[in-house]
């Protein structure tokens, strides 16, 4: 098992590193200057401000400069609002985009797992046929297109919910189904295919031979079976709706993590950019690797050392 854990982060260090480096090189790839993006600054004001930021040095040099950052967890100040810490950013935005994210994830699985179970239950039935087309709208809609569905209907037409802000849990309600509304069709869909394979399974047959109630069979033996390929792809899907999020905080005004990422492209604000990169990697990859271990944990036959 620490062999494992051992080999995993070296793993993850690796692939920090790797994203370090192409984000680096994507940034000073970019023409133009983060300070003239308007182009109206004198070139000697410009330098100036190059040499300040020590953008001026070899290209070597701001990349040693870089790494040291991310190992010393300091990303510096922010280019366009140098009162302002790209650490203090993150610490004020991340707990946002994390509470947005976490509540969307776990509205997602539940309720996800719920309508697979229930349609495969209730197969080909009308239950079944109703989960799936919920379902497949799910997935056919952007969850930009779903919010503002979502606002228009609930907040501008019946007035029920908030349309922005992030201040209550009525402010809560409308950007988190939005942003969990995709991840749970996909979940839905997986549960039930799952689902249906594992209740055709022998192991089921002896169970329900056994006396066991129907209750029993589902949650203790085809539930904890079926969920696999759920836990399988959980690690995308919480990328996915992690950076996802930064397009709900727009639409919904959420003053999380997207609000410094999307103005910080727009400024061309490189140490944003690249902090909140690198930041964002390392949460979504360290996500990825809980996954892993949580397969070990759902299924025993899956053992986390190298002779088994």
């Amino acid at each position: 098992m620490a062999a494992y854990i051992f080999k995993r982060f070296m793993a993850m260090m690796m692939t920090i590193w790797v994203i370090a480096t192409l984000t680096f090189m994507l940034m000073h790839a970019v023409p133009g200057s983060p300070f003239n993006v308007e182009g109206n600054m004198s070139d000697a004001v410009q330098k100036n401000l190059e040499s300040h930021y020590q953008l001026d040095k070899p290209i070597y040099i701001q990349y040693l400069r870089y790494l040291k950052s991310i190992a010393m967890l300091d990303f510096g100040p922010s280019i366009k609002q140098p009162s302002q810490t790209v650490n203090d950013m993150i610490g004020r935005g991340f707990p946002v985009s994390f509470e947005l994210g976490m509540i969307a994830l776990v509205i997602a699985v539940i309720s996800g797992i719920t309508l697979g179970v229930i349609a495969a239950l209730r197969h080909n039935g009308v239950i079944d046929y109703l989960a799936m087309t919920i379902a497949v709208l799910g997935i056919s809609i952007p969850n930009f297109i779903m919010a503002t569905m979502l606002i228009q209907q609930f907040a501008v037409t019946w007035g029920i919910f908030p349309t922005a802000t992030w201040a209550s849990v009525k402010h809560m309600i409308l950007p988190t189904v939005a942003l969990a509304t995709g991840p749970m069709a996909i979940i839905a869909r997986l549960t039930r295919s799952s689902m249906l394979e594992v209740l055709t399974q022998d192991y089921i047959r002896t169970a329900k031979a056994k006396g066991l109630s129907p209750t029993k069979i589902i949650i203790k033996h085809a539930l904890r079976n079926a969920l696999m390929p759920v836990v399988t792809i959980l690690g995308a899907l919480t990328a996915g709706i992690l950076t996802g999020s930064f397009v709900i905080e727009r639409i919904f005004a959420i003053p999380g993590m997207g609000k410094y990422f999307v103005e910080s492209i727009n400024n061309r604000d490189y140490p944003v950019i690249m902090g909140t990169t690198v930041f964002y990697s390392a949460f979504l990859i360290f996500m990825l690797f809980l996954v892993d271990l949580a397969y070990g944990v759902l299924d025993p036959r899956i053992k986390l050392h190298k002779k088994e």
